[in-house]
């Protein structure tokens, strides 16, 4: 039995070689079909993690980076937000209950414009103390003049008159204090009321309101019932990083590109760049100023490009030449018949499907034009 296995494995040997030389004299006699179109290169050799040597470095197409001029460029996310020298807090005139709402959030209102009304006592109080000081005003006037005709009859000496008109300049002023604090409540001294009035003191948008109806109110106190902001010139507030901050100055220009009006471009002004930084993320608030054409809200967000001073050169390559891996860039440069893979930082797209590289080559530098299909061929 042993026998017969080792005949039956002796044949099997015997057929497979006969078979495989018959297969090489075919092929060095050319009578098997052959594949002629161009083969497709393959990696041959990896002498590092980032250098590979190809069979067919001619199927990976090279292209020279160009040059390519501008000034560099900073953008960063920000905020519309009010300029707060242009918020304008309308406090309650007295302390009271909220009988009438005249306005409300979001309104636009013009200087002037009635606001709210407030029920108060203080209207009472006032109005006792402008009547107290009408009566004193007029008991004093009256003694003047007595004390002025018994000088004149030499009654009473000279410094009795001084105490009289004294007493009349006193009273005089009680009078006038008292007249002004029941206009400034909004009574009218001839028809006083317990209702006040409060108006608009300048025009713009109520951006805040404190009050409801029937709730109360204290004089000149915060919460302020109303808060209203001119919203004809506005703050856009950016959030710039730490080692970006060298690029942006008091006084340099920013495009705004607006989220919700993605074909408008306005200009701003940097006004400001805050002196703290945020401890967790390590950015500082960049303030800038703008005149708001009537499209911009509070809390808008927008992006804010900032242009440096000097124009750069960069290369410039195709899109497809760059390839994203592991949360970076790279290009495949060609080098000792094969090709090394760099890191590169990227930067603007272009027309034409080009996109500028800041960092890791340089114009006239070759690279290879579809990195993606030179990583398959290296992955396979």
């Amino acid at each position: 039995m042993k026998r017969l296995q080792l005949v039956t494995l002796a044949m099997t040997i015997g057929a497979a070689l006969a078979l495989s030389a018959c297969g090489r004299h075919a092929d060095a006699e050319g009578t098997l079909p052959s594949d002629t179109g161009p083969k497709p290169g393959k990696v041959i050799e990896k002498t590092d993690t980032s250098t590979f040597s190809v069979s067919n470095p001619a199927a990976f197409p090279l292209f020279t980076a160009l040059e390519h001029r501008a000034a560099p460029q900073l953008n960063v996310t920000g905020v519309v937000s009010p300029d707060v020298s242009r918020q304008i807090p309308v406090p309650s005139l007295a302390t009271g209950r909220i009988v009438e709402i005249n306005a409300r959030l979001g309104d636009v209102v013009r200087k002037g414009q009635l606001l709210f009304k407030v029920r108060s006592t203080d209207i009472s109080s006032a109005y006792s103390d402008y009547r107290k000081a009408v009566k004193n005003e007029q008991l004093a006037k009256t003694q003047l003049d007595r004390a002025k005709l018994l000088y004149g009859d030499g009654a009473i000496p000279k410094s009795a008159l001084e105490i009289a008109q004294n007493t009349e300049d006193n009273a005089q002023v009680d009078l006038e204090t008292t007249t002004e604090r029941l206009r400034l409540l909004g009574a009218s001294p001839d028809h006083p009321s317990g209702i006040v009035e409060v108006d608009a003191p300048e025009s713009g948008v109520i951006t805040d309101q404190q009050i409801t109806l029937d709730s109360g109110v204290q004089a000149l106190t915060a919460p302020n019932p109303f808060t209203i902001s001119n919203l004809s010139h506005v703050w856009i507030l950016c959030d710039v990083y730490e080692n970006n901050l060298a690029q942006v100055h008091i006084g340099d220009s920013a495009e705004i590109h607006i989220d919700a009006y993605p074909d408008r471009v306005l200009k701003a002004r940097v006004n400001n760049i805050l002196p703290i930084l945020d401890p967790n993320i390590r950015t500082a608030k960049v303030r800038l100023e703008l005149d708001n054409p009537g499209i911009l809200r509070f809390g808008m967000f927008v992006t804010a490009v900032f242009h440096g001073q000097t124009e750069q050169v960069h290369a410039l390559v195709p899109a497809t030449a760059i390839l994203h891996l592991h949360d970076r860039d790279w290009v495949y440069v060609p080098g000792d018949g094969g090709f090394r893979r760099v890191p590169v930082t990227s930067g603007d797209h272009l027309d034409g499907g080009m996109q500028e590289i800041v960092d890791g080559i340089k114009p006239g530098d070759q690279v290879v034009t579809n990195a993606l299909v030179l990583q398959n061929t290296v992955e396979q």
